[in-house]
């Protein structure tokens, strides 16, 4: 089995937490500035990560980004 790949996952707006409750457990939450919500954590695989994305455009939540993290230090 492959290591789990971090993540960061750029929403649209300030997202409330009611919203993002499934994944509260799988990712670190950060309200930037900028009217963007930021979602960090670690994906074990192609489907978690579909179902993560399945889940925030079931809310209606627009993604802007998502991108692997460099975990080189």
């Amino acid at each position: 089995m492959s290591q789990p790949t971090t993540y960061e996952i750029v929403i649209r707006g300030r997202v409330s937490a009611r919203l993002l409750r499934p994944l509260l457990d799988d990712f670190t939450i950060d309200h930037a500035n900028n009217g963007v919500t930021r979602l960090v954590g670690d994906i074990s695989d192609a489907s978690h990560l579909h179902g993560v994305l399945a889940h925030l455009t079931s809310v209606n939540i627009e993604v802007i980004s998502i991108a692997p993290l460099d975990s080189a230090p």
